[in-house]
């Protein structure tokens, strides 16, 4: 059996109510011809972008369901025949292969263990005992300086 997924466009013409019975008899339709229904959703109003069969907007609604491939045959003949539908929509589900996962930084940080603080250096060397602070310049040694290299 595969997979497939129905996505259908039902008349705006008809009520909410009819909609649902719609898609409930879709669901029939697919029992009927050897499948089952994995997934449904309810029809909703939907305003559609451009006109089809001169209708500007209609119930949309999709199904998944498994079926044998040589009962879908029949059962889009069924669907292109209901009148109620103005557009159907059929394909087949791939399966989903599983990915690898991607390494994330808390997946790498088990690995590499970088929960730990990093070491601190042992050769550690203070800031003050490098530089050598100088005598504080009084404003008149400055002005002085300046004098002397203007006068020059």
């Amino acid at each position: 059996m595969k997979n497939y997924e129905l996505s259908c466009i039902i008349t705006p013409e008809i009520s909410p109510e009819e909609a649902e019975a719609k898609v409930h008899e879709i669901a029939s339709l697919v029992k009927n011809n050897k499948g089952t229904v994995l997934e449904q959703t309810i029809p909703t109003l939907k305003t559609l972008a451009y006109p089809i069969e001169k209708k500007s907007s209609g119930f949309f609604g999709t199904m998944e369901f498994e079926m044998e491939p040589e009962n879908l045959n029949e059962f889009s003949t069924h669907l292109s025949k209901d009148e109620k539908l103005i557009r159907t929509m059929l394909t087949v589900k791939s399966k989903i292969k599983k990915r690898k996962e991607k390494r994330t930084a808390s997946k790498l940080s088990k690995i590499f263990k970088t929960d730990q603080k990093p070491e601190e250096p042992k050769d550690k060397v203070e800031l003050k005992d490098k530089v050598e602070l100088k005598d504080k310049v009084e404003l008149k040694d400055i002005e002085q300086k300046l004098d002397e290299l203007l006068k020059e």
